[in-house]
């Protein structure tokens, strides 16, 4: 995969991975197995059979958890810094052959911060739902979740230059929407 190209998958990866931390290792792991990505050296282990394995099985019991009640919300607090974790680690894997600085600096800096910043849109919106609905909304919030996860993570691998400006566009509303709830704190009432 071209440098360009790598480096746009594996921040969308990582953006991915804000909404759900293991579909996106999935994704990649089974790209890198059917070789359409290449991983790079040392994280080639993405593609094993029982790494597969684990990413499935992974997969399937945090998209179900997400859909029990309460548990929606305690998953947040542990599945922040992993989609962080997560998200670092499917940037550095799917961006290949490119230099260790460049790749680890990019790979922490814009596929971690990515992954940090679509989590805290997952946080803020499962809280605002949970907040207005006593949480009987929270099961399409996690479906829309699961979705995005699962759509950035295919165009991420298939089509990485629309993946990566969506996930521009994500972060842009994630940042918008956090500004809004934070003057609606903010502001005092008359």
């Amino acid at each position: 995969m071209e440098p360009l190209l790598a480096i746009c998958a594996g921040i969308a990866l990582a953006a991915a991975s804000g909404f759900r931390v293991f579909v996106p290792m999935l994704a990649l792991g089974s790209a890198a197995r059917s070789n359409v990505i290449n991983p790079s050296a040392g994280l080639e282990w993405v593609e094993s059979i029982p790494a597969l394995v684990v990413f499935g099985t992974a997969t399937v019991a945090e998209i179900a958890a997400y859909y029990v009640p309460w548990v929606d919300n305690a998953l947040d607090t542990v599945t922040t810094p992993g989609s962080v974790v997560a998200g670092s680690l499917a940037a550095a894997a799917a961006m290949g052959d490119l230099d260790p600085a460049i790749k680890w600096t990019l790979a922490i800096v814009a596929g971690g911060g990515a992954a940090a910043v679509v989590q805290g849109g997952t946080v803020l919106t499962r809280m605002l739902s949970s907040a207005t609905t006593g949480g009987v909304g929270n099961p399409a919030v996690s479906t829309g979740e699961a979705a995005g996860s699962i759509v950035l993570s295919i165009l991420a691998i298939v089509v990485p230059l629309l993946a990566a400006a969506l996930v521009i566009l994500l972060i842009g509303w994630v940042v918008r929407l956090f500004v809004r709830w934070r003057r609606r704190r903010v502001t005092p009432a008359l």
